[in-house]
């Protein structure tokens, strides 16, 4: 709107008359334009303004399908960890139901607020061990037995790739192309020491920031380790914290199981296996070693995951023991559990 120029020189200077002229036609003009605009665009203009319900859009981080395109907050409160359930002879028991598991936080039951048993698929670090102590035909056959496990899992399975010998080296990160995984080990040279910690505890990092809530590390080593900047000590509290599983394959030769040296691999892969909720495998043969390998990506496929609110949470850095009890259902025999032991109580841990 336009003030009459005639009365407006009755009270003010020239100069500021010009200001007016510029200023007020322009301050018209821009009302109109954002009359113009569709609802929502105006609503966007304006801070606090909610556009209407029907031309919402989807938040950048909400889960789409089983991919989550950005950071998810959770309540610390609350314990994940996936279970893992076998009859006698070691097959893997599906479709129980919520009713069937009893969870006790240091001896105490505790109500199981999430729960489910989909073939979800996983975010996986491959750590492959490339040292010296890997030469010979191990590494062909291992890198043999890979294909196996990648054949079996989920197509919607996300695979990080770590080498390591004198350091870890990150080859592949965020890939869905299994292939792509098999040829980047298909060249590559066995030499130099082993930073095994450290290419674990690159693992465990990687594989928390990928796209699915499933996380596990297959550490194909035998189990040595002599120039890691990480302590063994250091790795098993990482694994104790996160919510990581691992699978140890030790690849060993003949005159590797009754060396001192041998024995120390084992017991390596067991332990840090073993803390994380996983297990470690010691094939003797090319076709044990890829029925391994098919096995775990069996065993990701049919895991079910378990979550709950402890009573009485407090974040005070202590360990908490978990204990996981199935119930079989009439006619089943006695199954068996397997997962994490505990958890510490920190924030952001889990």
């Amino acid at each position: 709107m336009y003030l009459p120029v005639g009365r407006v020189t009755k009270l003010v200077p020239l100069s500021l008359l010009a200001l007016l002229l510029v200023i007020l036609p322009a301050r018209s003009w821009a009302q109109n334009k954002t009359e113009d605009k569709p609802a929502s665009d105006a609503a966007a203009a304006t801070p606090g303004a909610t556009p209407p319900a029907e031309e919402q859009k989807e938040p950048k981080d909400q889960k789409q399908g089983n991919e989550i395109a950005g950071p998810v907050i959770v309540n610390t409160d609350l314990i994940t960890f996936t279970v893992t359930v076998t009859d006698t002879y070691g097959r893997y028991v599906s479709g129980l139901g919520k009713n069937a598991f009893t969870v006790l936080d240091e001896k105490k039951p505790q109500e199981i607020t999430f729960f489910s048993d989909d073939d979800s698929p996983v975010s996986v670090g491959v750590i492959f061990d490339v040292s010296g102590s890997m030469g010979g035909d191990k590494i062909r056959r291992a890198r043999d037995a890979l294909s196996k496990f990648i054949q079996t899992s989920h197509d919607s399975d996300e695979y990080f790739l770590i080498a390591f010998n004198s350091r870890a080296q990150l080859l592949l990160d965020k890939t869905r192309d299994g292939n792509a995984v098999l040829d980047k080990l298909t060249f590559v040279q066995t030499k130099n020491n082993t930073a095994l910690y450290d290419a674990c505890y690159l693992g465990v990092e990687k594989v928390q920031r990928g796209a699915h809530p499933k996380r596990a590390l297959l550490l194909i080593s035998d189990g040595q380790d002599n120039n890691s900047r990480y302590t063994f000590n250091e790795l098993r509290r990482l694994l104790k914290e996160s919510d990581v599983t691992l699978y140890g394959i030790g690849i060993l030769s003949g005159n590797d199981a009754g060396s001192s040296l041998g024995m120390e691999g084992q017991s390596i892969l067991d332990d840090l296996a073993g803390v994380s909720g996983g297990k470690a495998f010691f094939p003797r043969s090319a076709a044990e070693m890829d029925d391994i390998f098919e096995q775990i990506a069996l065993e990701l496929r049919h895991q079910y995951s378990i979550g709950y609110k402890p009573t009485d949470f407090a974040n005070d850095g202590h360990w908490h023991r978990i204990k996981v009890k199935v119930t079989p259902p009439r006619g089943l025999p006695r199954l068996f559990v397997r997962s994490k032991e505990g958890y510490y109580a920190i924030p952001g841990s889990r």
